[in-house]
């Protein structure tokens, strides 16, 4: 590598969305590194920053310039190049002039198609610090930012006013002109411990000196570890642990440059209230972490992370106790007024609320899904009338004062106003486990009422939406069918449920009536639930060419599909299963040819001639008869072992028995054994898809 320096750059700002910065951090770090590769500068390392008021990097090893390279522009090839008698071409010396040379300039390259002429030139490398502004202007210019805003009468948009700009390459500041400011060397520090300009000395002296002289803490991973680390300390010295939500620690990391973590108390008396209720309060509007006892109940008590270190925290601590009195009275009222009324009660209130304008109201699809749980409850053992009942109670606690205040809590409120009214257990379960799973490896449904109706609900949204033609597209996905139609999968192959997907979005399909509008629902449904489950498959460890096999057969029951699926995984592991996959290839080949003759054909024992033919159609009359106990109880690897065991007699027939025969009936007969063999295979899988 060329010589190399040390780069920092530095965006200062007003306060940046605390819950985008990470996101902001990550794409400038992106974008500056792409805007490295494109112009072909080699670094050591780019370490991102990232504080509430600045978006930062510290490129280590930067080069100092370009490689010189050598540019070559290949034109008309030799023999058109020239015409008759040697003179260039109107091809060639618009080539030329495109190069800007003279086409005694170009050069001639033999290669082994041929001759063509070519211009060569040498380009010196530029200096890194002359590329500098435009790759920082790219990066920003990329950074996913929603809405961009022009403040005041600062040239350009960006999402918050830019107050500095900090671009070092070793020693000396690089001229740089962006939003508005022009880069230097002074950075500034905490806005209330340290406000003056701070000026940095070198991008190895940047993170240490803002620290030691700003008092800002600009390593973003470093500044989460700490406020992690401080309220679990905090926690356990008030006899609890923390309730650390991931989501509320990454805001939290992004309103603080010098955290310090405060614990204050509230009032023993809203402990009376769910958990889950009080924690929405304090994450939600004040950003406190809730404390739970050894035992899991709340304690009366938050932690708070201050963004300065104050000489008197008994202060801070007192005007966060104010200022909680009064979101968690709030949160007490709405539990109060909502048992004033039984969750039931609220169902005529769900007929004012729009599910979908085609799929009619929230009230309508509660009474669609209460018949479609009902029917899966039916098939894997539960309560029908439970499932029913949990279907139309499952939305009513949308439309209560504490689900209106915190729209997170739907489910978990219902689940407590319906124990409250009395209503059966399971039935209260379901109203919270209706929307489980709610994230990517988040915890399923247990009981059968909330499977039914948690499987009830996502296959009512898919079929409805697919319908009346507003599936998912690459970008939008409003409903949230992608996360709903994996919920399903994982609902039924995790729990083992043996549920037949086709014919529950059959059924879903008839209680939406004249309401949907496309044709071949089932058909569309089920081909969104195979592209899930291809990479539900592929996470789980199974090759791609494994999964086409199951696949070809469509299995409907996505528990039977991932037991041929495993099946199949073990039978290629088989030394039998390269010659099998090659011979099921050669039948399919064979058949697909003569489709019309194989069809319907049965074998006949007169018209054997070949001790090979008469081998392989004893096997299969003796295989249909030892395969049926094992396809019975879905046994598809000991279905593929058994097969496997075959191959000797499928090769023997392919080596010494000619399937086209000139005799007509000899050929039907030879193509009916071929499609009994396969047929055999297709029993489990298209083993035919695995590749070498």
């Amino acid at each position: 590598m060329s010589n190399t320096n040390d780069l920092l750059i530095e965006l200062g700002t007003e306060e940046l969305p605390p819950k985008a910065l990470a996101t902001l951090s990550k794409a400038f770090h992106q974008g500056v590194e792409q805007g490295f590769k494109k112009a072909e500068l080699q670094c050591d390392e780019i370490r991102p920053y990232a504080t509430p008021r600045r978006l930062a990097l510290v490129i280590t090893k930067l080069q100092t310039r370009q490689q010189d390279r050598t540019i070559e522009r290949r034109g008309p090839a030799v023999t058109s190049a020239f015409d008759e008698d040697g003179n260039p071409t109107k091809a060639l010396m618009g080539f030329a002039k495109s190069c800007g040379v003279d086409v005694d300039d170009l050069e001639t390259m033999k290669t082994d198609k041929g001759a063509w002429l070519v211009f060569k030139q040498q380009q010196e490398g530029a200096d890194t610090a002359s590329l500098l502004p435009d790759i920082i202007q790219q990066a920003l210019n990329e950074l996913p930012i929603p809405k961009r805003m022009r403040w005041g009468d600062l040239p350009g948009e960006f999402v918050r006013p830019v107050h500095w700009l900090v671009v070092l390459f070793g020693d000396d500041v690089v001229p740089v002109d962006l939003l508005g400011v022009s880069a230097g060397r002074m950075s500034r520090g905490h806005r209330f411990h340290n406000p003056q300009p701070i000026e940095i000395g070198s991008a190895m002296t940047y993170a240490p000196q803002l620290e030691s002289e700003g008092h800002v803490l600009v390593d973003y991973d470093a500044r989460k570890q700490i406020i992690n680390t401080q309220v679990n300390e905090l926690a356990e010295k008030l006899g609890g642990e923390a309730v650390i939500n991931p989501d509320l620690l990454e805001e939290v990391t992004g309103l603080v440059e010098w955290p310090v973590a405060l614990a204050g108390n509230f009032d023993k008396r809203f402990l009376e209230l769910p958990a889950e209720a009080l924690i929405s309060s304090m994450e939600g509007h004040q950003k406190y972490f809730a404390v739970r006892a050894k035992n899991g109940d709340l304690l009366p008590h938050f932690i708070t992370v201050s963004n300065i270190a104050s000489q008197d925290p008994a202060q801070v601590v007192a005007g966060n106790e104010r200022v909680i009195l009064p979101r968690l009275s709030d949160a007490a009222f709405f539990w109060d007024t909502d048992r004033k009324q039984p969750l039931a009660a609220r169902q005529e209130q769900l007929k004012s609320i729009v599910f979908q304008n085609k799929l009619g109201t929230v009230y309508d699809k509660s009474q669609r899904v209460a018949k479609l749980a009902a029917e899966i409850a039916q098939h894997i053992g539960g309560d029908e009338a439970l499932a029913e009942r949990a279907a139309m109670l499952a939305k009513c606690d949308l439309v209560t004062e504490m689900v209106g205040e915190f729209p997170d809590l739907q489910g978990i409120m219902g689940r407590y106003y319906a124990r409250l009214d009395g209503e059966n257990n399971d039935v209260a379960e379901a109203l919270d486990e209706q929307y489980l799973p709610r994230f990517a490896g988040d915890q399923l449904p247990v009981t059968p009422t909330g499977q039914s109706v948690s499987l009830a609900e996502k296959l009512d949204t898919l079929t409805g939406l697919f319908g009346i033609g507003q599936p998912p597209t690459g970008v939008k996905d409003p409903f949230a069918l992608r996360r709903a139609a994996l919920g399903v999968l994982r609902i039924i192959i995790e729990n083992e449920l043996d549920l037949d997907l086709a014919s529950l979005v059959d059924f879903a399909a008839d209680t939406c009536g004249d309401t949907l509008t496309e044709k071949s629902v089932t058909s569309q449904v089920m081909q969104y639930f195979y592209d899930r489950l291809r990479g539900y498959a592929l996470d789980q460890g199974f090759k791609a060419d494994e999964f086409e096999a199951v696949l070809a057969v469509k299995p409907s029951r996505p528990m039977d599909f991932m037991q041929r699926l495993k099946a199949v995984a073990a039978f290629r592991q088989l030394e039998q299963a390269d010659s099998l996959a090659a011979g099921n290839k050669r039948i399919g080949n064979i058949l697909r040819k003569n489709e019309a003759e194989a069809e319907g054909m049965t074998i006949d024992g007169a018209l054997l001639q070949e001790s090979a033919e008469k081998d392989l159609a004893a096997k299969l009359a003796q295989a249909s008869q030892d395969l049926a106990p094992l396809s019975a109880k879905s046994d598809y690897a000991g279905v593929l072992n058994y097969l496997a065991g075959m191959r000797e007699t499928i090769d023997a027939f392919f080596d010494q028995v000619m399937v086209m025969a000139d005799d007509e009936a000899v050929r039907q007969n030879r193509l009916a054994i071929l499609n009994q063999t396969r047929a055999l295979f297709l029993g489990v899988a298209d083993i035919s898809c695995l590749q070498e």
